[in-house]
This record gives structure tokens, sequence and C-alpha cells, in this order.
């Protein structure tokens, strides 16, 4: 963990929608509910509320409850000719100083004094990023040694209920061993019991 107050993680902004627009606007605080998501967001539920999830899968388990996006990733985008601000790729939580990609299946991160969200997997970026800014999709999918690496931030379920505000610090706590990276998993697969987003 880093000891200069200016590196720790943090909250840089929050962001909800009662309605399912690709982007969400910023707000002074989010509500997390347990096992339910983002309080008054359209992705928030019992079950995937992913409108094209809901139509090829049908009701399975909601493991993207709430999205997160590491600020990082919005700055890499502007240097490639992108101007993309925090929450209009559609995340709930922005972070700073934070490398999300990198943590593994099942990290806990604490947000502010209450909240308790659980990482579950990556997000697929999907046609509508696009849609939102011509040949952004490909700048959020890099290739590796192993296949795609998606950058679109990460989905998690809320363990603990709290009230997440900008400049929250975040606090880490990794899974026991072994770790599992994340990766994006289809919905009807975790009908199964499987982990993903």
């Amino acid at each position: 963990m880093p000891t200069d107050a200016s590196a720790r993680p943090i909250v840089l902004s929050v962001h909800a929608s009662g309605g399912h627009a690709f982007s969400k606007p910023a707000g002074a605080v989010v509500r997390l509910i347990e096992n339910w998501g983002v309080e008054g967001d359209a992705h928030a539920g019992l079950t995937d509320q992913h409108v094209y999830h809901v139509k090829r899968f049908g009701p399975t388990p909601n493991l993207r409850q709430v999205h997160l996006i590491a600020a990082e990733t919005l700055d890499d985008l502007a240097t490639q000719g992108h101007t993309v601000r925090a929450g209009e790729l559609g995340e709930n939580i922005s972070t700073r100083n934070l490398d999300l990609l990198a943590l593994p299946t099942g990290t806990r991160l604490s947000l502010g004094p209450d909240a308790v969200i659980e990482l579950t997997g990556l997000r697929n970026p999907c046609v509508q990023i696009d849609k939102f800014q011509r040949g952004l999709t490909k700048l959020l999918v890099d290739r590796g040694p192993d296949g795609p690496v998606l950058k679109c931030g990460v989905m998690s379920i809320v363990i603990r209920s709290g009230e997440v505000r900008p400049d929250d610090v975040i606090t880490i706590a990794l899974p026991s061993l072994p770790h599992t990276p994340l990766a994006y998993v289809p919905p009807v697969a975790a009908t199964h019991g499987s982990v993903g987003a």
C-alpha cells in the first residue's frame, strides 16, 4: 500500500442511472446495497439486468451489480485522441491509483467507511462503445499471449452495504491463493456456479 497519501487508491467519482442509458451522470454519493447493487441504478437487482444478457440468456445471477473503471484507462484513451469522461462508459465508480485489471477474481474492495464489493469479472466491450465514439472499442481490447485483454473495467457484487463518495479511500483485500485472473464469462456460465461478469 503506498505511503504517499496522494498515491492512495481512491474513488474519483460515482455514477448511477435509473434508465438503461449508455452513460451515467455523476453524483455526490451512491448507496450500495448488499446483494443488489447501486440503489436506483438500472443494473441493480438479484438477476443480471443487462438488456442483451436478459434477451439471450434469460434470468441469471447478477454478478454485474457494480461496474468500475480506472481513471487511468480514460487518461490512456485521451492520449490516443478520445476524450471520455468518467461515467460516460457506463461505470458506477471511477477509481484513481488502482490497477483494477491486475486484481484477481474475488478481490474485496472496501469503499469508504462501510461499503465492501467483491470483483467477479471483466466487462466485455460491446458495440455500444463504438456507437458512443467510433474506433473506441479496439482501444479497449489488447491482444495478449493468451488471447484478448479486455480493458473496459471490472464487475463486482456488493458484499456489505454503504454509501460511497468521491475521494473515499479504497482498501484492498486479496483472496486466498491461488489467484484466478479476472476474465469475462458469459452469464449462462453463472447458472452453473462459475464466477464471471
